[in-house]
């Protein structure tokens, strides 16, 4: 890692942390929708919905010290990436939940199980690794594994679609559906950005 002469502002690498965090909750949350019927659906949407705005509160923070701070610990485009992509995250996921509620789907297809497990996966490996910002070690192994999650994601999303349109579901439950699970492939889009800001990060400190 350089040698630094000036000190640097460390409240990020907790704000970073208690970021992902919350992502983790958001996981859990939709891992509970899988097996809620109708009210309990609503319920768990309002919940996401307060950790979703407790998401933008901690990026509101991150944005609040990082104009504030003359040096930071990192590249502040990086900061500003990081946070945006964390935020995005926590965004996709309450949308989905939403969706879900507004659209008073019955059944969710067969396989947003898995999308939802690649995306509890990704969110545990992103709270692992927040700390290790500090050291910049041991991250690598993160950055790997999200980005094969990633991967997995997009064949789980392909097996998606073929499956919605195979004639079982009729044209407006299509479009319900398909609009749910690209908006899960769209957060495990947002976990690789995560590791690919982490990953450059770690770059350019080395």
């Amino acid at each position: 890692m350089r040698f630094r002469l000036t000190p640097r502002e460390t409240s990020f690498y907790d704000m970073f942390a208690a970021s992902a965090d919350n992502i983790v909750t958001g996981s859990k949350l939709l891992m509970e929708l899988l097996g809620a019927d109708g009210p309990a659906r609503v319920e768990i949407a309002e919940r996401m919905r307060a950790a979703e705005h407790a998401g933008d509160d901690a990026t509101h923070a991150i944005f609040h010290q990082l104009n504030s701070s003359f040096i930071t610990p990192f590249d502040r485009e990086d900061i500003y990436s990081l946070a945006s992509s964390l935020d995005d995250i926590m965004d996709f996921m309450e949308e989905a939940v939403d969706l879900v509620v507004l659209y008073n789907v019955e059944e969710l297809p067969k396989g947003v199980e898995q999308q939802i497990e690649v995306l509890a996966r990704a969110a545990e490996l992103t709270a692992e690794a927040m700390p290790h910002l500090r050291t910049m070690d041991n991250l690598t192994e993160y950055w790997i594994e999200v980005n094969r999650l990633e991967n997995q994601a997009d064949q789980i999303h392909r097996k998606l679609l073929a499956h919605l349109f195979n004639g079982k579901y009729d044209a407006i439950e299509v479009l319900k559906l398909k609009q749910i699970v690209d908006v899960l492939e769209e957060a495990a889009d947002a976990f690789e950005h995560v590791a690919n800001t982490v990953e450059t990060i770690a770059v350019k400190e080395s």
